[in-house]
């Protein structure tokens, strides 16, 4: 039997599940047992559990549905476990080094005890100074084991679930459990707290908690609140029907009826239903006042007061509860022109257009990417929504025909920005842009992360200086309804960079479809289009951009690079797209297509693709033709940029460190050999999960048609699903 079993539900949080996993992995007491639990088999969260299995025999991971909700997760880890002692540790916290060791030692001094209340340690998301709630309450306990009725404060509702260990006989012979719903740690603590008999402390930290960026969901708006008061009704029950001695019956009372209050002085967290929700708390707490009860001195005694006499309208005023003062000043855009500043407040308050879709690429460089593959979708699923691209004013010339644009910062620019119900960008929208009640943002990304996103840029000082304000940065992720993702690998990096209330789309892309569904005709007239000589093996050169360099250099001398490669190889240049107003380098053997419009067309037309880090290898890998990683500064852009996975040890295909290799695996062939195509499947398998050609249909069918998940078409299996065809070479 382990000394303990770790119980880590999962949901919502697979972008920093690995973190939590890896802190139990590490203790230096390796007598437990690791029970992730997750939503399902192909959950995100199954991956990343799944893999440490594999690596770690201790882990043992279980699945509860994520209707269960939080009570659900840790009741299925609780049936699972074997250990002596129970132990829950949510998805996004850490247990600090040598914390399973100074329980155990604890343990070992107490003997066997029904509960071990320990310290926790509050860490900020971003900025600002841990806390330590748990030390002064615990500060007042007797030392040594003792009965609860010697420390009536610890009333088992004050602190979280993952602020102790349970003895595991425990729980099972009182048949402890978490109950359903909201809140559920007020209820399993306080009813634990009721039944143990030896209880002690550990005056140490032993679980670091991430406060979300979001918040504790418990405080979000909503009527769940109402189930706090369902928690407060169960554990006052249980007590009574106990006779639970009067000073800690008193305690107890005064611990979840002060919980109580706070939500009814907080109007955000019940912005309607406050006056049943007080009400009701009025009832529960004339039924449960103990005999004798004193309430609290000064203002909260005051509340509690008006909570006996049912006085709502007294208890609202004394709260302030009626200032709510409207600040949408402060939120109001920031276009330049007063003119156009009072025009887009005045559109503001017009009602939303239901059938208007603004659409936005690459902060206004054109109808490209993500946004243009689901525009043309919706053009065909639902014609009802009308459409207008935004694009800067020297891309508007290039805008296809038939294809409504505005111009940025233009007053119909403004308008459609006020009254489009749908807002779709692959990037963010403009800082002052204002998220509507009612409206939908989608955020359809670029790419695939390798190189460090979002606030995780924080600690690479060039990127950082770039990136401007992280707070403005996280302005605009609340604007996100839905996130799209092509892989899980995608689904946890967006968590963890841009943290936020949004919902992941695991679709794919929408701009990768074609690689499914491009015939060899069109591969064809692609490649004539870019001037590419019929019989030529095309290879496309897209490097991606330096931070620390000032603008774009090749890194490479591509003429020399063509001559080694052979006579066959010409080179299609795509430099990144902050360079796409470059003049033209087309040169001999060389035809730039930096400035071409599609990504996607320039990707089909290639034989091959050598890139460095950029992301498009990702999209490209799709298509299962050969990828050359040309690394010839990996360490420089690792230690500059950051990375999220080390590419050198699973790369799409054979890595180059100087131009003389690249241009050998060419001359040689071992870019296209065996060996490189095993290397893309395993890359393919972890990369390409989504992506099959059906991406821009389900934005469609599930954004602008309101049609449920469930009904979304799902993922074609990779091994099913047929690329479309090379020009000069037989796909390995």
């Amino acid at each position: 039997m382990p000394r303990f079993s770790i119980i880590v539900p999962s949901h919502g949080v697979a972008g920093r599940l690995a973190q939590a996993l890896d802190s139990v992995l590490a203790q230096s007491s390796g007598d437990f047992e690791l029970i992730p639990v997750c939503d399902g088999p192909d959950s995100p969260a199954a991956d990343v559990a799944a893999g440490h299995a594999r690596r770690d025999s201790r882990v043992a991971p279980v699945h509860s549905p994520p209707s269960a909700g939080l009570a659900g997760a840790r009741n299925t880890g609780m049936r699972a476990a074997t250990g002596a002692y129970l132990l829950f540790l949510d998805g996004d916290d850490v247990l600090v080094p040598g914390a399973l060791a100074a329980l155990d030692a604890r343990l070992t001094e107490t003997g066997d005890i029904d509960v071990l209340h320990f310290e926790h340690e509050r860490t900020p998301w971003w900025e600002g100074e841990p806390s330590n709630p748990a030390a002064p309450v615990l500060a007042t306990a007797p030392p040594g084991v003792f009965s609860p009725d010697r420390a009536p404060q610890l009333t088992g509702v004050q602190l979280p679930a993952w602020s102790a260990a349970y003895r595991r006989a425990f729980v099972t012979d009182h048949q402890l459990h978490f109950p359903g719903g909201h809140f559920t740690d007020i209820g399993f603590g306080g009813l634990a707290a009721l039944k143990a008999e030896r209880v002690a402390v550990e005056c140490s930290v032993v679980v670091r908690h991430l406060v979300r960026r979001q918040g504790n969901r418990l405080n979000l708006p909503g009527e769940h609140h109402f189930e706090l008061l369902d928690q407060a009704d169960l554990v006052l029950t249980r007590a009574t029907e106990q006779g639970l001695s009067g000073e800690r019956l008193h305690a107890l009372f005064e611990h979840l009826f002060a919980a109580v209050l706070k939500t009814a002085a907080h109007p955000r967290r019940l912005p309607s239903q406050r006056r049943a929700y007080f009400r009701r708390a009025s009832r529960l707490y004339r039924h449960h006042r103990p005999a004798g009860f004193r309430a609290p001195g000064g203002s909260l005694g005051v509340q509690h007061r008006l909570l006996a006499s049912g006085s709502y309208a007294a208890f609202r005023a004394l709260r302030g509860a009626n200032q709510q003062a409207s600040r949408t000043l402060e939120h109001l855009p920031r276009p330049h022109m007063l003119r156009t500043r009072l025009l887009y407040q005045h559109h503001l308050r017009r009602p939303l257009d239901p059938h208007l879709a603004v659409y936005c690429a690459y902060w206004g460089r054109g109808y490209a990417c993500n946004p243009a593959a689901i525009h043309a979708k919706a053009r065909e699923l639902a014609p009802h929504i009308r459409s207008v691209f935004l694009v800067e004013p020297d891309h508007a010339h290039a805008m296809p025909d038939g294809i409504d644009y505005a111009v940025i910062g233009s007053h119909r620019y403004w308008e459609v920005l006020a009254r489009a119900k749908y807002l779709i960008n692959n990037a963010n929208f403009a800082e002052g842009v204002v998220k509507r009640p009612g409206s939908v943002h989608v955020q359809t990304q670029h790419g695939t992360p390798l190189k460090t996103m979002g606030v995780d840029q924080s600690t690479y000082p060039v990127v950082a200086a770039a990136t401007g304000s992280f707070a403005k940065l996280l302005g605009r992720v609340d604007r996100w309804d839905y996130n799209l993702s092509s892989n899980r690998h995608s689904t946890q990096m967006w968590e963890r960079a841009f943290p936020g209330s949004y919902e992941h789309l695991e679709y794919g892309y929408p701009r990768n479809d074609v690689y499914y569904t491009a015939t060899a005709d069109d591969v064809a007239r692609i490649r004539r289009e870019l001037g590419v000589p019929e019989g030529k093996t095309a290879v496309l050169y897209a490097p991606t951009h330096r931070d620390h360099h000032t603008g774009f250099e090749t890194g490479l001398d591509l003429e020399a690079f063509c001559e080694e490669a052979g006579e066959d190889v010409v080179v299609l240049l795509r430099a990144h797209y902050f360079y796409d107003r470059a003049g033209k380098k087309s040169s001999g053997r060389i035809i730039d297509v930096t400035a071409h419009r599609s990504s996607e067309d320039v990707c089909l037309a290639a034989d091959a693709l050598v890139t460095d880090y950029s992301s498009i290898m990702f999209d490209y890998a799709n298509l299962d033709r050969p990828i050359v990683v040309y690394a010839d500064d990996w360490e420089v852009y690792r230690e500059t940029r950051g990375v999220y996975f080390d590419l050198m040890v699973a790369p799409p295909g054979p890595v180059a460190r100087t131009p003389q290799d690249l241009a050998r695996v060419f001359r040689d062939g071992s870019y296209a050999d065996s060996r490189s195509a095993a290397g893309r499947a395993r890359f393919r398998e972890r990369f390409c999960q989504f992506d099959d050609g059906r991406a821009a249909e389900r934005v469609v069918r599930r954004v602008f048609l309101g049609e449920p998940p469930e009904a979304i078409p799902p993922v074609i299996p990779l091994a099913e699903r047929v690329p479309a065809p090379a020009a000069t070479l037989v796909r390995s």
